[in-house]
C-alpha cells in the first residue's frame, strides 16, 4: 500500500549542477568541476544548498548504509565487523576476503552462490600484489561481495530464493526498495543495475542525504544504530586502510561516511546533522575537499578536516596549484592554494 507520507519521487531530468570546486593552477582558474551540495541541520532543514538537490540521480554505493539496514530489519543477524564489511566498498584486502567468506560460512552457502561481477580488488596495492601473484578476478575480491554474501545470508534466513536475488521483483529487493522509500522520504524515480549487478535505487541527493541522518540519529538497538555503529566502529571494514572516508570517521567522532562512484559522498553525526556531495563528471579529487567543506558548513570543527582539503596539483612534481572548493561552499577555503 502506498505510503502517504513518502513524497512522490524525485523528477527524471538534466540536474542543474552548479561549480563547486576550482582546478587552480599557478593562481589561474585551469578547470572547474561541476556538482550539488546539501547539508541538513539537526532537524532535517537544508542549511545549504548548492546546486541541484532535488533531481534524480544514482547515489551508487553511498546508499549502503540504507540497504545494510534494510537487511538488519529483514532479519540479518550481524553486528561488528561483519555487518560493517556488509555496507561496504571494500578494498579487497585479505581481511574484507576473511569477513565475507565467514558471512557465506555462516550462511551454509559458498562463494559460488555469489551473483557479483568478477572483479580484481579495488584498492591499487592490492590489485598489483593480486596481479603480481598471478590470481585471476574473483566475485569475492569483487568490493560489494560483503553486500552480496549478506544479501544471500538474509534470503537463506528468510527462505527466500537464491539464484535470483538480484532480480529487482525478489522479495529481498522489494524489501530494500521499501525502506529505501522510507528512509529517504520520497519515491524512487528509476531502478537499474549497479555496478556490481544489484538493484540501484534513484533517488534525491536531499533524500540520500535525510536516509543516512535518520541511519545516524537511530535509538540504541534498532537496526539503524546497528549499522552506523558497525560502520564507525569497523571504518576499515567498510572501506579500507587509508581511504579518505575510513579515515574521516576517525577523525571526527561520530561521523558516518559512505562513498560512492561517479563522486557521490554521503557523511552524517548523530545529531542529524548530515552533508550529501555529487560531483558531474565523477572526480575524486573534487569530492574529498567539496565533501570537507560541506561538513565545514555543517559545523563540524575546519582543523579536523585539514588533511581531506585535496590533494596538490604538481607542476614539475612540485605544488602550483590545488583543487578548491568554491568560495559559496568554502569561504574561508580550506587549503592554502597557488
Amino acid at each position: 500500500m502506498y505510503n502517504s507520507s513518502v513524497a512522490d519521487a524525485p523528477l527524471i531530468r538534466e540536474p542543474l549542477h552548479a561549480p563547486v570546486a576550482h582546478l587552480i593552477r599557478g593562481g589561474v582558474v585551469e578547470g572547474i568541476h561541476y556538482g550539488s551540495v546539501v547539508v541538513l541541520d539537526a532537524d532535517g532543514q537544508v542549511d545549504f544548498q548548492l546546486g541541484d538537490i532535488e533531481a534524480a540521480f544514482y547515489p551508487r554505493s553511498a546508499l549502503k548504509p540504507v540497504q545494510a539496514v534494510a537487511m538488519v530489519r529483514a532479519g540479518l543477524p550481524l553486528d561488528g565487523e561483519l555487518l560493517s564489511l556488509a555496507a561496504a566498498s571494500h578494498s579487497g584486502e585479505e581481511r574484507h576476503l576473511a569477513g565475507a567468506r565467514r558471512i557465506l560460512e555462516i550462511a551454509g552457502l559458498t562463494e559460488d552462490h555469489l551473483r557479483n561481477v568478477p572483479d580484481l580488488p579495488f584498492d591499487q596495492v592490492v590489485r598489483d600484489d593480486w596481479i603480481r601473484d598471478g590470481r585471476m578476478p574473483s566475485r569475492l575480491a569483487q568490493n560489494c561481495s560483503g553486500k552480496h554474501a549478506a544479501m544471500l545470508y538474509v534470503s537463506r534466513l528468510n527462505g527466500w530464493s537464491l539464484d535470483d536475488y538480484l532480480d529487482p521483483g525478489h522479495p529481498l529487493q522489494q524489501a530494500i526498495a521499501e525502506i529505501v522509500e522510507d528512509l529517504t522520504g520520497q519515491r524512487i524515480a528509476q531502478v537499474t543495475v549497479d555496478g556490481c549487478g544489484a538493484p540501484l535505487f534513484s533517488v534525491s541527493l536531499h533524500g540520500l542525504a535525510r536516509a543516512v541522518a535518520r541511519v545516524t540519529t537511530g535509538a540504541p538497538g534498532t537496526p539503524e544504530a546497528r549499522v552506523a555503529d558497525a560502520m564507525r566502529e569497523h571504518a576499515e571494514m567498510a572501506s579500507g586502510s587509508g581511504r579518505d572516508v575510513a579515515t574521516q570517521m576517525r577523525a571526527v567522532p561520530g561521523l558516518l561516511a559512505k562513498d560512492g562512484f561517479e563522486g557521490v559522498q554521503v557523511a552524517a553525526l548523530p545529531d542529524g546533522r548530515a552533508v550529501a556531495v555529487k560531483i558531474a563528471d565523477g572526480a575524486n579529487r573534487a569530492r574529498v575537499p567539496v565533501a570537507a567543506a560541506a561538513l565545514a558548513r555543517a559545523g563540524v570543527d575546519p582543523l579536523a578536516l585539514a588533511e581531506f582539503a585535496g590533494e596538490p596539483l604538481l607542476g614539475g612534481g612540485e605544488p602550483v596549484g590545488c583543487v578548491r572548493p568554491v568560495r559559496a561552499l568554502d569561504p574561508v577555503t580550506l587549503s592554502a592554494c597557488a
